[in-house]
């Protein structure tokens, strides 16, 4: 395979063939549970009737249109979509990157009216992830992400210590855009961000001039038991980027806009040929109805706590500690343990998991995921965590 798809992903040797709710089948009819979701992105699993209802309806209106014009259906998801999340403004993407990329440009040009041509410093957290374009591969705080192969990579970024207040003195000032926070550090190690931090950190942003934006491709969307983490960190960001999950496996992004940033870009400013299809827009509408409802968010913390709890009831040796929000979960795994061989051993045994940070072992399940699945996953994890003890 890696002859014909270059192998940028490190893919396991396994073509899948069919899911249906968390459950997937390989083309040999090998079955495994899924706890990764397309890294967070099918919220509503496989095969899920109404999303494909409304999609294969959509592809017989019309998949496409350029955004010359609107389309019916990206209006009606565009107004959900406000209204759900309390934003006045949106720009559409394909993906977490190019909505990241937006608020990037987006508080560039604000620091510009707003200060001039020295204010254009955005200010991110260490560990945090933010893209693999080099705008947000710079903007992401791990050195690991910044080879020299890839150099020279863009000005204009500087990172922070997370929960840290002495990181805030003098973190701040006239040449500052933006703070933008990472609401939970999911590629960094499923790392939680404090509210008090959180909420002192965008308070010295804001004194210093600069606007707050919120990177919610993972955990926005109901990820983390609110349809936006960063409602339950309560710093609310001017700006906050959505994806994975927003359209349930249509590709999607988005970069949704209040107060100050509500009118810095104008046309012109920033375009995309696919952004906000009418195909997406009919996927994101179930996604909304679905995940905006308050006793769905009720189960998707529930079961988050349910697994979590499990985990840290079994007393292994091997576990240090289990973390996370709504369905939003990381294993630390002991470093004598590499979390990537706890992985391949969990697919061999019929389990889809991720890792995250250099000891972690990352679950992000559909968050519709049945209590059966839920199960069955966690006795094919609670087996292979005893292999390593």
């Amino acid at each position: 395979m890696e002859k014909k798809i270059v192998n940028n992903y490190g893919s396991f040797d396994i073509v899948m063939a069919k899911g249906k709710g968390s459950t997937l089948w390989d083309v040999n009819g090998k079955k495994y549970i899924d706890f990764i979701a397309g890294i967070g992105v099918n919220c509503l699993g496989h095969n899920y009737k109404p999303l494909v209802k409304a999609v294969a309806g959509q592809a017989k209106r019309e998949i496409h249109i350029s955004n010359y014009y609107f389309s019916d259906i990206g209006l009606d998801f565009a107004e959900n979509l406000l209204m759900v999340t309390g934003f006045e403004r949106g720009y559409f993407g394909n993906s977490g990157a190019e909505a990241n990329e937006a608020a990037i440009k987006l508080a560039r040009k604000y620091g510009q009216l707003n200060g001039g041509s020295k204010r254009k410093t955005i200010v991110t957290l260490e560990s945090s992830f933010h893209g693999r374009t080099l705008a947000t591969l710079t903007a992401t705080g791990q050195d690991k992400f910044h080879p020299d192969s890839f150099a020279p990579y863009p000005e204009g970024f500087k990172t922070i210590k997370a929960n840290d207040f002495d990181a805030l003195k003098g973190a701040f000032d006239d040449t500052t855009a933006a703070l933008f926070i990472e609401c939970i550090q999911g590629e960094g190690g499923v790392n939680l961000i404090s509210p008090e931090w959180a909420q002192a950190a965008a308070k010295a942003a804001r004194e210093a001039g600069a606007i707050v934006m919120a990177d919610e491709v993972q955990t926005g969307v109901g990820r983390t038991g609110t349809f936006l983490a960063s409602d339950s960190l309560g710093f609310n960001p001017e700006v906050v980027t959505l994806a994975k999950g927003i359209a349930g496996g249509v590709p999607m992004g988005a970069c949704l806009f209040r107060g100050k940033a509500a009118d810095v870009f104008v046309a012109g400013d920033h375009q995309s040929t696919f952004a906000g299809n009418p195909l997406a827009c009919a996927a994101g509408l179930v996604v909304l109805d679905t995940v905006s409802d308050q006793a769905f968010l009720d189960r998707v913390n529930h079961a988050g706590d349910y697994i979590r709890g499990q985990i840290a009831s079994w007393n292994l040796p091997i576990v240090k500690d289990v973390r996370g929000k709504g369905l939003m979960i990381g294993t630390q795994i002991d470093l004598s343990v590499k979390p990537f061989d706890i992985e391949v051993r969990c697919l061999e045994k019929g389990l889809c998991t991720t890792t995250a940070g250099a000891d972690v072992v990352r679950f992000l399940p559909p968050l519709n995921i049945s209590d059966k699945e839920i199960e069955e996953g966690l006795a094919i994890y609670k087996e292979v965590l005893k292999e390593f003890c």
